[in-house]
């Protein structure tokens, strides 16, 4: 059995053979499986065996490699696009029954649900280890929020019945800053709750942007149990 980092090539590997096509209108995602997605397509497009691919980033991470290796990148505004992905490939931090997920660990989730929710199928590549029975078992919401807003967000979170954290950087003195320029709080519910209200609910705190509860989009589901064992989840 290989290891975790065996497990995360193979999910990309596979997400690109199996899934991209031709001509296709790619969103690819942030974070350290989701890359080898990026990887894959670059070498597909090397090889020749990958041709037309417009592809649209979640992150900088995302865009300086995919740059680097070539890959042909655009914006949501560009009209090649015309607003729509055939499909996004993207990681996930914790996965519920319904497919409800929290993502933003790597603190690209306005970007990423941005492109998420625009995207026509959703494939979702991660370990088995990213199911989890409720959402907040094993990983915090992120949110998104302007400086100004930290104070009275926190208090909000509180009164709803969470505790918020905001995220500390490491190898750099202070917070977190997104590639947009914003703050990141980590909240967490001890409590069972419903993961597509509590979306909305996050999302209408005045000086939060963003939270990281995907719930609008059923997503497809790539899961590696080891490296061979990549179990396929249709919607």
């Amino acid at each position: 059995m290989g290891g975790m980092a065996d497990i995360k090539k193979t999910l990309g590997t596979q997400a690109v053979d199996r899934f991209v096509r031709d001509g296709m209108r790619l969103g690819l995602g942030t974070g350290s499986t989701a890359i080898w997605a990026a990887r894959r397509v670059a070498a597909r497009i090397t090889e020749g065996t990958l041709r037309d691919i417009r592809a649209v980033v979640t992150s900088l991470q995302t865009e300086l490699e995919a740059r680097e290796l070539g890959i042909p990148i655009f914006t949501l505004n560009n009209a090649a696009i015309d607003c729509t992905l055939d499909l996004t490939i993207d990681g996930a931090d914790e996965i519920d029954p319904a497919r409800n997920m929290i993502k933003g660990g790597g603190g690209a989730l306005l970007r990423e649900k941005i492109v998420a929710y625009v995207s026509r199928r959703l494939l979702i590549i991660a370990e088995a280890s990213k199911l989890s029975a409720r959402l907040c078992d094993h990983f915090a919401i992120p949110l998104e929020i302007v400086a100004d807003a930290l104070a009275p967000v926190s208090r909000r979170i509180r009164e709803m019945g969470g505790e918020a954290a905001i995220r500390i950087a490491v190898r750099k003195a202070g917070p977190v800053v997104t590639d947009l320029g914003n703050l990141l709080l980590d909240v967490t519910f001890s409590d069972a709750f419903d993961p597509r209200r509590m979306e909305d609910e996050l999302k209408l705190i005045p000086g939060v942007l963003e939270n990281g509860l995907f719930t609008k989009n059923t997503p497809e589901l790539l899961i590696g149990h080891s490296e061979t064992n990549i179990e396929y989840r249709k919607l």
